[in-house]
């Protein structure tokens, strides 16, 4: 509200205005619990408040598990019988009473490989022959593990250039420059574009599909890390715009059974049925009972409670059970959003609860090919908020692009126990 505004209002009105405010400056800050703010946004307990570190009271110690295959196994035999001092000979038959693994890392320093391109002199004629070009005179002198490895370290573990070449350097043994660095990086670009080209494949044939975005920077401007859940795909894109256009891009024409998402304008209408995040509704709720309508606030945990148990037992209940129990739900829910409140965030939160009311139970419907909340999308988003807070985003789109496909490829190969590294490997191998 502008000066001229408020010198338009008369003194009832200013006072009206300036005790809404003070009660709004009154209420809690939202936090990770009440609202969708990330945990590290959460302001630290006093150091006097705060709890001891270490392991707990009751506390059972976790150790490490000793090697499946050692590389090589030492026997510790004694030298001489303690009873009479007989003494042991070096292959003196014994019992095993404890085995301890030794682990270390083996010197680290690159292998190179010098090619010597030769031309000959016939014997016979005299004629001059050159060898053919070899492969290493074209291209990268990088090999596959140099160049995993920096993909690896840079999208995954978010090490800047800088100090990629400084670790290259330091600990290999290897000097690269932050310039073949990048050139390294780019031309994998092609390789994984291609992988992810074929998981897009799948996704456009699932029947169920979860979606999320969140911000992230490319060559200095705001733009959307996406990120598309099926259960046998996971498709990262990112894209400048935050509009429903980019659902549609990546689907194709493609319209599955189920949508899983939050309440946003343009996660919606991409499916048949809809499910509503209800993680995202838990954390509305928590926030109505910190600074809201306490009454209501306490009726929305129980029921919201009860939905949770339902969708945790849902697998071991008859059909008929759940349609009674998902009943008894709906009616209770309806009850709740036609009480009337004063409370302005209450009154916020059972709207958005009404609007979602034929999005709440869909998860019961197909309890194998949708979840009742969107945490496995949110968990995919994690490590982009985390390059974008190390980074600051991306300098260029291309790299914006590469680690979309990056993701996709690593993030799908996931889903069946393979890991990271291994997949990134085998895709600049292939």
């Amino acid at each position: 509200m502008s000066r001229a505004d408020l010198e338009k209002l008369t003194k009832d009105e200013l006072i009206e205005a300036y005790l809404s405010l003070q009660a709004k400056l009154r209420l809690p800050a939202k936090t990770s619990r009440t609202s969708s703010k990330p945990p590290s946004s959460d302001k630290k307990e006093r150091r006097e408040k705060s709890k001891p570190g270490g392991a707990k009271p009751g506390h059972r110690g976790e150790f490490r598990r000793l090697a499946d295959a050692p590389d090589f196994t030492v026997d510790h035999r004694p030298d001489t019988c303690r009873n009479c001092g007989h003494g042991f000979a070096a292959d003196a038959p014994g019992s095993v009473i404890g085995e301890y693994d030794a682990i270390e890392l083996p010197p680290i320093a690159p292998i190179i490989e010098r090619h010597r391109r030769l031309q000959c002199t016939c014997p016979h004629c005299g004629g001059e022959t050159k060898a053919h070009l070899p492969k290493a005179a074209t291209g990268t002198p990088f090999g596959p593990n140099i160049r995993a490895l920096a993909v690896y370290l840079k999208h995954f573990q978010h090490v800047s250039y800088e100090r990629l070449q400084g670790l290259f350097r330091d600990v290999f043994g290897l000097t690269i420059s932050q310039g073949a660095l990048m050139n390294l990086l780019r031309r994998g670009a092609t390789l994984f574009s291609t992988r992810k080209a074929d998981i897009l494949g799948r996704l456009r044939t699932a029947r169920a599909v979860a979606s999320d975005e969140t911000g992230v920077r490319i060559e200095g401007v705001n733009a959307y890390h996406w990120v598309f859940r099926s259960s046998d795909a996971v498709v990262h894109e990112a894209a400048m715009s935050r509009g429903a256009q980019v659902i549609r891009d990546v689907m194709d024409g493609h319209r599955p059974d189920f949508w899983l998402s939050d309440r946003y304008s343009a996660q919606q209408g991409h499916a048949a049925k809809h499910q509503t995040c209800l993680a995202h509704l838990a954390r509305d709720i928590a926030r109505v009972i910190e600074v809201g309508d306490a009454a209501i606030g306490l009726r929305l945990k129980l029921w919201i409670d009860d939905l949770f148990a339902l969708a945790r037992a849902l697998r071991s209940l008859a059909t008929s059970t759940v349609k009674r129990k998902r009943r008894d739900l709906d009616n209770r829910i309806a009850d709740i959003v036609r009480t009337t409140t004063d409370c302005e965030e209450t009154r916020a939160v059972l709207n958005k609860i009404a609007n979602a009311r034929h999005q709440l139970f869909t998860f019961t419907e197909a309890p194998d090919l949708i979840e009742p909340t969107n945490n496995a999308c949110e968990r995919a988003l994690r490590p982009s908020v985390i390059n974008r807070k190390v980074t600051n985003g991306f300098r260029a789109k291309w790299a914006a692009e590469l680690d979309a496909a990056l993701r996709t490829a690593v993030d799908t190969a996931r889903l069946a126990g393979i890991n990271p590294y291994a997949e990134i490997r085998k895709i600049l191998t292939a």
